[in-house]
């Protein structure tokens, strides 16, 4: 278990925010229906191949409607290379007809609603809100979030939304978004999953579970 780490947290967000004074989304889009899309496929795959699959995805399928009426089989042959295409074809198509049937076409712009779509769970709607709508309901708790919250003692909870409600109660609600972003960062580039460089961290003095 973590040390507890939280006295230290105003200057680890402040020294992480220098490091990356503008974070930004790694998922390419233009709605918050390709947003909501690219969300869903991002599961346990990367950015750079979801950006690789949505480029041409996005050609073909325009609406809520072109997902609603997809072949099935044909879907999952778009989005084959994203992994578990089964399940995640069959997410897209269910959250197009929810969003039709019961709300007007429109992707929802609330957290309660989005929620109701087949395969969004508060990571998927967080990111949604915050970045399609600029709506700050919560923190996207992703792996790279879950593991640098743990690993810097903001938490010792290991269930996503209870991570997120520590760390709602750490960070201004105006950068929660940025903060998440912030994470991911730091987590692809330098707290990586099995051998951190710690060396190379601007937080390593700060971090308990620091190697150096």
């Amino acid at each position: 278990m973590t040390a507890n780490n939280l006295s230290n947290f105003p200057q680890i967000w402040g020294l992480l925010k220098k490091e990356y004074p503008d974070p930004q989304p790694a998922l390419h889009f233009k709605t918050p229906l390709q947003l909501l899309v690219a969300t869903i496929l991002s599961a346990q795959s990367t950015d750079v191949q979801i950006n690789k699959v949505t480029r041409e995805l996005f050609r073909k399928y325009r609406s809520v409607f072109d997902y609603a009426d997809a072949d099935i089989s044909e879907l999952e042959k778009d989005i084959y290379s994203t992994g578990f295409y089964r399940n995640k074809a069959k997410h897209l198509q269910q959250s197009a007809r929810v969003i039709i049937e019961d709300f007007d076409g429109e992707v929802p712009s609330t957290m309660e609603d989005l929620l109701k779509l087949p395969g969004v769970a508060r990571k998927t709607a967080n990111i949604v809100l915050a970045r399609g709508f600029g709506v700050k309901a919560g923190i996207a708790v992703d792996t790279h979030v879950k593991r640098l919250a743990t690993r810097l003692g903001f938490t010792v909870n290991k269930d996503p939304v209870k991570i997120e409600r520590d760390l709602m109660e750490l960070v201004d609600r105006n950068e929660w978004d940025d903060f998440s972003l912030t994470l991911i960062l730091h987590g692809r580039n330098i707290c990586f999953a099995r051998k951190p460089a710690c060396g190379k961290c601007v937080v390593n003095h700060l971090c308990p579970s620091s190697l150096v």
